[in-house]
């Protein structure tokens, strides 16, 4: 084992549900607009369904739903095209600019996280499903904030957006830090998951600021324990089942995970494809 995988040196973190806009809902309305522009009803559980996907990815998603085509077809007598989800991202982009920047309030913990990370010689990335304007103006927001990534790329960036390993592995050669032991990924969605699986790092899932739970901070303070915490269990086991190899309930938890994860490498054990812990 190549020394410096005894140790974390660098988090790569989402976006919108992880380190911003809690309970992730600056996609959703867009996302129920744009279809809603082309005669198509989609709930919100169908909008959040493909998250933590390159945005035309997710339209694309959105309309191999058996249930969603389906009200295509009604709406359309055809079954949906390609020419189809140019027409509705188009729709979707202006949008998804307008909401984003004011949906990207730091989720509580992230700086305090962020500064002991970088008191320990950790690197900050940060990967998205967010086109390039639309991550700009996010990571604007949260520069205004406090919080600026050592580097954050977005689908254009690389060859292929999630689940691809290209942004984790573009900013791992951009801040030259390897081997990918040495790399946790933390994301709120399926797609974040096998994100790090995909680069072969450690793969964190975030619950109670995610889109699986998708409730504002104040919704979720509100909520009784018995029904927060079947809420968090049904995350968990949502990112659980797609691989991870943590599940933590926000950012917060990293350092303490950090900790956990270096004794694991000190012992000789390496990020796999399948869950090995669990919080």
């Amino acid at each position: 084992m190549h020394a410096e995988a005894a140790r974390i040196r660098l988090v790569v973190f989402d976006w919108a549900g992880t380190t911003v806009d809690h309970g992730c809902f600056a996609p959703v309305s867009p996302f129920i607009e744009a279809f809603r522009r082309h005669g198509v009803a989609i709930t919100v559980g169908q909008a959040r369904g493909p998250m933590g996907l390159e945005k035309k990815d997710h339209i694309r998603a959105l309309m191999r739903r058996p249930d969603v085509a389906a009200v295509w077809r009604d709406a359309h007598s055809r079954e949906p095209s390609e020419a189809d989800v140019e027409a509705v991202f188009a729709d979707f982009v202006p949008l998804q600019l307008e909401r984003v920047a004011d949906a990207s309030r730091l989720v509580p913990g992230l700086l305090d996280c962020v500064e002991r990370l970088r008191a320990r010689g950790v690197r900050i990335g940060a990967t998205t499903g967010y086109f390039a304007e639309a991550a700009r103006r996010c990571a604007d927001a949260a520069a205004a904030q406090g919080y600026r990534p050592d580097l954050a790329l977005c689908p254009s960036d690389v060859p292929e957006g999630r689940p691809a390993p290209w942004m984790i592995f573009r900013i791992m050669q951009e801040l030259r830090v390897y081997p990918p032991a040495a790399v946790l990924k933390a994301g709120d969605t399926v797609p974040d998951i096998e994100e790090g699986l995909n680069a072969g790092v450690w793969s964190a899932g975030v619950t109670a600021t995610g889109s699986i739970v998708g409730l504002t901070e104040a919704e979720f303070a509100a909520l009784p324990l018995s029904e927060r915490g079947r809420r968090l269990h049904d995350a968990a086991g949502t990112l659980r089942d797609a691989g991870a190899h943590d599940v933590i309930e926000s950012v917060a938890a990293i350092p303490a995970l950090i900790d956990e994860i270096e004794t694991r490498l000190a012992r000789g054990e390496m990020p796999s494809r399948q869950p090995q812990h669990t919080h």
